[in-house]
């Protein structure tokens, strides 16, 4: 049995410290695919990235994975889902262009995790940077979805077993002035706390400064050299992924049970037994209408530490249910 696993990412890592906790015998069969045997008696379950295991079809993460079919079946299912258009190369995207000009837009690959590729532009200006953010796209799959930007605040519902396990607030990268370091300053000291690192292994992921980063400061009349006042809060990204250096807020007390329902529901329509829920929310005290609220993305790997070491909030231990699930 194999159980050095510290070098593992980090929501491996605690599905591991609790099946050992409940006398599960553990082995790492390849920690750089951060692949685990189980096995408990005649229980024997593999599972991969912690969140990739047997009770989810085969089925289910290709639809997740493909965000055109996602939002297809959602909407089939009368789930609020923002309108789009996919296009696959840039004179397609041209053609699209007069149907945004002056919109707020996300651009972003089809069948990519994790907010890569994904380019958010408010108030579409110009064809140089919507071509720009097409290409950029491009780059990370060979199909391009352009969608309407959704006002409001962000929430991962994380969908286990058909319940909510819990429910995070990811507040994109940022930073808060002191009135005398600028921004580069102020982002390599954020990135100097010890729950931040790289590739996963700690609770938050340290903050980039690069193309993504620096266009959104542009839009706000910044740059890297710009110096907040104390207490201004400048946001490097418009999207809020933990994995781009997001902050991560526990809300699972705080969100209306009706949001809930419609998380473990989205789930369900794609057939998920294990569902990371994105949800756009205006107003998280009034409930849920075709104005209030949105789906922009069902993820097939949802990771669980955020969960469990939000920046601010309580621990969820949802490597729990995970185990629950597993029969273990």
């Amino acid at each position: 049995m194999q159980t050095n696993y510290e070098r593992l990412e980090l929501s491996t890592q605690i599905v591991i410290k609790e099946a050992l906790k409940r006398g599960v015998e553990v082995e790492v069969l390849d920690p750089d695919d951060n692949f685990i045997r189980l096995k408990k008696g005649n229980n024997v379950e593999y599972v991969k990235q912690a969140t990739k295991t047997s009770v989810d079809t085969y089925i289910a993460p290709l639809i997740m994975e493909n965000k055109e079919i996602t939002k297809l079946v959602l909407k089939e299912h009368n789930i609020n889902v923002p309108s789009s258009v996919t296009v696959g190369n840039i004179n397609e995207a041209l053609d699209k262009y007069s149907n945004f000009i002056h919109k707020d837009i996300v651009i972003k690959p089809k069948s990519t995790n994790f907010g890569d590729g994904v380019l958010i532009l408010k108030c579409l200006k110009s064809k140089e940077e919507y071509i720009k953010a097409v290409a950029h796209a491009l780059r990370y799959d060979n199909s391009v979805m352009i969608e309407e930007f959704v006002p409001g605040k962000e929430y991962r519902f994380l969908v286990i077993d058909d319940e909510v396990a819990a429910v995070m607030h990811r507040v994109p990268a940022n930073v808060v002035g002191d009135g005398v370091q600028n921004i580069k300053e102020l982002v390599f000291e954020k990135n100097m706390n010890p729950m931040r690192g790289k590739g996963y292994l700690t609770p938050l992921e340290k903050i980039s400064i690069g193309p993504v980063e620096e266009n959104y400061l542009a839009s706000q009349m910044k740059n890297i050299s710009y110096v907040p006042n104390n207490g201004e809060i400048v946001y490097l990204r418009e999207n809020s992924n933990i994995s781009t250096g997001g902050d991560s807020i526990d809300f699972t007390d705080d969100v209306l049970e009706h949001y809930k329902i419609i998380a473990v529901k989205s789930a369900k329509a794609v057939g998920a037994k294990i569902c990371g829920v994105d949800m756009i929310i205006k107003d998280i005290k009034a409930g849920p209408d075709k104005n209030n609220h949105s789906i922009i993305e069902l993820n097939f790997n949802p990771v669980l530490y955020p969960h469990n070491f939000p920046y601010k909030g309580q621990n969820r231990h949802v490597e729990n249910k995970i185990l629950d699930l597993l029969r273990f």
